[in-house]
């Protein structure tokens, strides 16, 4: 007779950071049978205890009291600039940890993150959603094993309703520089950006245009100026062109071609899935398994490093995708 297997115990989390982000973080890992959401921590203690209610969950002031619980993992979701010293604090505990995008404030803490962790021997995984996208997923599909051309994606919207510490290119077009990399499987050569603060302290728009050292051209227009949010990625091939709406999910691709001027079009089947649990659940499965996540901290930080190239004066730009290029 067969034994049964036993239960696999669901992985301790906390999350700390319980803004926006970070409520949706401790919602999805509440209903996850994979994860026991133990607490969640914010200095703005009304807010958090209001989400641990909710949740059931505890409610503790910060990450030090999240670690003293005994988690095996930390969601960081906190404001930026607090990435790195939060990380750096869960990663010595020997804890794995998913910092939301972008990694840190500066490419140097990023790096310091990932060397930190690597070092430790942690699970570390950046949080790029959009990756998880199930219309993402369709067009990264489609596009596979086909000889890409160019690729352009806008992510526009109104201005946020609430203060940031950074622009459009950090806070938004971070998300595009990933999928460019992503969908090319190549890093970004050249970087020509256009920016202009219209109506906020820092950028409002970008029009920031790319080369990756396979040789594809990108563009990325974002900006906090529309009165309605459209979020939309156009894919060039040799053979196809790939159509995908991020917000109603509906992937179009167009084949086929003809002398004529005509071709074929048809809609590609899109899975039901929220992106954000798919995320959680596969940064469980890397912590748990000990394999490599979908979107190491590598990864995050050289989709930072070019977000920051964007805002730099044109010269440290030139330089730096230079020294890109000759790595690749």
């Amino acid at each position: 007779m067969a034994l049964k297997s036993e239960a696999v115990r669901p992985l301790r989390v906390g999350v700390a950071g319980i803004g926006i982000m970070g409520s949706n973080h401790a919602r999805v890992l509440a209903s996850l049978p994979e994860a026991e959401l133990v607490a969640v921590a914010d200095p703005d203690t009304a807010q958090a205890q209001r989400v641990a209610s909710f949740l059931g969950c505890e409610a503790v002031a910060d990450h030090h009291a999240l670690l003293a619980l005994g988690l095996d993992a930390v969601i960081v979701a906190a404001p930026t600039h607090l990435h790195h010293p939060v990380a750096l604090d869960v990663i010595r505990a020997g804890t794995s940890v998913l910092v939301e995008k972008p990694v840190a404030s500066t490419v140097a803490e990023g790096r310091e993150i990932v060397e930190a962790a690597r070092a430790k021997g942690v699970t570390l995984m950046i949080g790029h959603v959009e990756r998880f996208n199930p219309a993402v997923q369709a067009v990264k599909k489609a596009i596979e094993g086909e000889e890409l051309l160019s690729i352009a994606i806008t992510r526009v919207g109104p201005f946020p309703p609430r203060m940031s510490n950074v622009g459009v290119v950090i806070d938004l077009a971070v998300h595009d520089i990933d999928l460019i990399r992503w969908f090319t499987g190549s890093d970004i050569a050249e970087v020509q950006p256009q920016t202009s603060s219209a109506v906020a302290e820092r950028e409002d728009i970008a029009l920031l245009q790319f080369r990756t050292v396979s040789g594809v051209l990108a563009h990325i227009n974002t900006n906090w100026l529309t009165p309605f949010k459209a979020r939309t990625v156009h894919v060039a091939t040799r053979k196809k062109y790939v159509m995908g709406d991020l917000l109603t999910r509906q992937v179009t691709e167009c084949f086929d071609y003809r002398p004529d001027g005509s071709y074929s079009m048809r809609h590609l089947p899109v899975a039901y899935a929220e992106p954000l649990r798919m995320e959680l659940e596969q940064f469980l499965e890397a912590v748990r398994t000990g394999k490599a996540p979908p979107v190491t901290g590598d990864e995050g930080v050289a989709s930072l490093e070019i977000a920051i190239d964007c805002l730099a004066p044109r010269a440290d730009a030139s330089s730096s995708a230079e020294r890109r290029r000759a790595v690749g």
